[in-house]
Parts: structure tokens; sequence; C-alpha cells
């Protein structure tokens, strides 16, 4: 009507009372008899709109109606998206700041590595969720609508009504976009936005759901040594058989979940590859399915994400004991790094450490004892040490580095202002699970 096409404001009104008021009974039957949802609607929508009913539609194709909508509601998905991440962000920082000089012992491969601390561990599974807040930012960021682009994307409908005026054309594009509070629509097109979209946002949800997945399986494994688990209520049976399991059954839910995505997000992937030339339907029918399930899939994901790290269980003890259990050997270096200081010779104690390492290792594994490195070594001439001087380089404190400033690092510079920035999001109400 604005670029003066032959719409009155009677027929826009109308269109505007009803927009809401939908016979979804008659959508359902028209589309039994027409075997197209669009057009059903659009005989509903004329029903109730019978001064506008002939101009609804005009110069459109199914994708203008379906299409724009789509990536309207995927922004949408993607906000509410974005705002979990931030809370599980929250929750996270809280934790890793609560534990950021607590040592623990680092893990490559699954066998015990040099130490870490809780917190720090923490900023791994943080890092991940900051990359994929960044995906998630640059898609709602990019997102762009299809616009007026017409049956196979030359807009020739638009520019027959506009009597050859290509500028009107453009102008269309220009209004629709700002009226959906978007930047721009897609410069070209076939009949549809090109799927590539769906296949990037899905992988960005891939993404998250990889990030819950690590997080989720260091909980389990944690879980398993009884060093960290998840919540674990009063009242909750983790084995209908087994009284006393505390199975981690939100985490294995996330893994499950997660699954799940990182195989959904094939789906647009090929449906973007296999595309001919200006449309076929053969994207409908699997979109339809793949995007929306993804998206709830991921919703689930960051719920429990969130209800996990807000009550993540830490003992202490257990860690200590763990700890002290591989020291020794982790003391060792310290230990022939201070006996070369005082004059020793490198590649003697070297092979004197190692020969007890074995041994020590021996009587662990194949005797059940406890580690008796550091009575070895206190045995030894050759180091002239007493248990009591070896002793010193049993504080766990000495063997984590720069964990604790690293953990503090990652809080001030990447952490807080994401915080601060998303403010609005944060809320004290904890998140509820079903089961």
């Amino acid at each position: 009507m604005e670029l003066g096409l032959p719409v009155t404001q009677e027929q826009v009104d109308e269109l505007s009372a009803h927009i809401t008021d939908i016979d979804y009974d008659l959508a359902a039957k028209k589309e039994r008899e027409l075997r197209h949802d669009v057009m059903a609607h659009i005989h509903t929508y004329g029903a109730k709109c019978p001064q506008a009913m002939p101009i609804i539609h005009l110069g459109a194709t199914s994708c203008y109606v379906g299409d724009n909508t789509d990536i309207i509601i995927m922004r949408e998905a993607l906000v509410l998206v974005r705002d979990k991440l931030v809370r599980v962000l929250d929750a996270l920082a809280r934790f890793a700041d609560k534990y950021k000089s607590l040592p623990t012992l680092g893990f490559t491969h699954f066998q015990a590595a040099q130490l870490v601390t809780v917190g720090k561990r923490a900023t791994l599974w943080m890092n991940e969720l900051l990359q994929d807040l960044d995906e998630v930012e640059y898609r709602i960021s990019t997102l762009r609508l299809l616009g007026c682009k017409g049956t196979t994307g030359t807009q020739a409908s638009f520019l027959e009504l506009f009597e050859g005026d290509h500028e009107k054309c453009k102008e269309l594009d220009r209004r629709i976009a700002r009226e959906m509070d978007f930047k721009e629509v897609v410069p070209v097109s076939g009949q549809t936005y090109s799927r590539k979209v769906d296949a990037a946002i899905l992988a960005t949800l891939s993404g998250i759901a990889q990030s819950a997945c690590k997080f989720a399986t260091d909980v389990r494994l944690l879980c398993h040594l009884k060093e960290v688990e998840e919540p674990f209520e009063a009242n909750q049976i983790g084995s209908s058989a087994m009284p006393y399991k505390r199975n981690p059954m939100r985490c294995e839910r996330i893994c499950s979940l997660a699954r799940y995505v990182i195989a959904d997000a094939a789906n647009p992937a090929y449906t973007a590859a296999t595309q001919w030339f200006e449309r076929t339907l053969d994207d409908s029918a699997n979109k339809r399915i793949a995007i929306p399930e993804a998206f709830l899939a991921v919703d689930a994901i960051l719920n429990i994400y969130e209800n996990v790290a807000s009550g993540l269980v830490v003992h202490e003890k257990v860690i200590e004991k763990h700890i002290m259990e591989e020291l020794p050997f982790m003391a060792s270096e310290n230990i022939m790094m201070d006996k070369v200081k005082q004059g020793g010779d490198r590649q003697q104690l070297h092979e004197r450490i190692r020969v007890h390492s074995l041994e020590a290792g021996r009587n662990v594994k194949e005797l059940g004892l406890t580690n008796d490195l550091i009575d070895l070594l206190a045995a030894d001439p050759l180091f002239g040490m007493s248990k009591e001087e070896l002793s010193v380089h049993m504080e766990p404190s000495r063997y984590i580095g720069r964990c604790p400033e690293q953990v503090e690092d990652l809080l001030s510079e990447y952490v807080r202002p994401v915080l601060e920035r998303y403010q609005a999001a944060l809320t004290d109400q904890a998140v509820e699970l079903k089961v």
C-alpha cells in the first residue's frame, strides 16, 4: 500500500484485526482439500478477512511465508539459547572461583598427570562455552531475511506489479527487513534462502552439544572416582536393583541428547548439498523435523547443564587421597632438581629415581601397598635427605602452577564481561528437572 499498489487501509486494518484469530479446524480442512499448507492458511485467513482476501499473498510464493518465518523463529530461538548459555557460564564461574586453588590430579589419557585445580578444570568447560557463545552471537547478528524474491528468486511478479519499477522492488525488500527488525535481506536467492543457513545454525547447536557432552563426560568420570558428583537428592533412587548406586543420570542424559544433536546436524548439511537449481521440495519434511528438534534438544541440554553446574558436589578428602597416592612420583623431579643445585649428578639421580619409582609402582600395583617412594629415596645414601626433608616436596599447592591465576584471568577478562552484558538473562530461580 505504501509503495502505491491498490491495497486499501480497510483491507490492512481487517488483516491486522485477525492476525491471531486463526480457525485451525478450517485450516486443517482446507489442507486436506488443497494438499498445500500455505494455501490452506491463505483461504482460512481470507474467510476471516473477506475484504482483504483478493490481495492476500499478492505476488508472493509459499517460501515468502515459510522461509521468512523460519528465519524469524530461528533468531528468536538463538536468543533463548544464548541466554541459557549465559546462565550456565554464571553457574560454572561461581564454581570455578570457589575451587580455583583446590589441587586435584590432572589427567592425560585418563592417567594421573601433573596437578591442576578443580576450578582450573572448570575453566576448560567455560572456555568452550565462550566459543559457542561467540558462534551464537555471530549467527544472530548475520541472519538475513529472504525478503520478497518470487518463485525463482527473480522478483518478476513484483516487477510486474510495480510496472517495471526496479527501485520499488528493492524498496519493498528493505521495508520488509525493517518491519521484521532485520538489517537486510539476502542479496540473491532462488525460491528459498540458501539452506546453508540451516546447516550453519545446526553446526552452532552441535557445537554447544559437543561442549556440554565434554563437561558431562568429565563429571561422569569424576563421579566414578568419587571426587566430584552431580546433584543427588535425598530421596533419589540411583538403581531399581542396587540401592547403594548414585548413577550420574543427569550427565548421562546430557550426553544422550548431545549425541542426537551432533548426528542431527548432518541433516541440513545434506539438504544444502542436494538442493536442485532454484528449489526442490525434499528439504521441507526433513527441515521441519531436524531444526525444531535440534533446538528443543539443546534447550533441554542447557537446562540440565545449568542444574548440574549449580549443584556440583566436591569431595575434597577423596581428591586429597588420590593426590597423595600419586604425588611422590610428581615430586621426584623437584627433588632431583634440588639435589643438582647442591652439586649432584643429574643423570645418576635420574637413574636412582627411575629404579625407586619402578619399585614403588610394583608395591602399589602388585602388593596393594601405599606409595613408598619417599621412604625409598630417604633410605638411598645418594640423596642424603631425611624423610622430613623430602616431605617438604609433598605439598600439593607447589605443583598447581598458575591455576588460581588462570581462573581469575578467565573470569575477569572473558566471563564477567559476558555476564554483565547479558545481566537480564540471569535469574535466581533454580532450574527444576522433571525427572
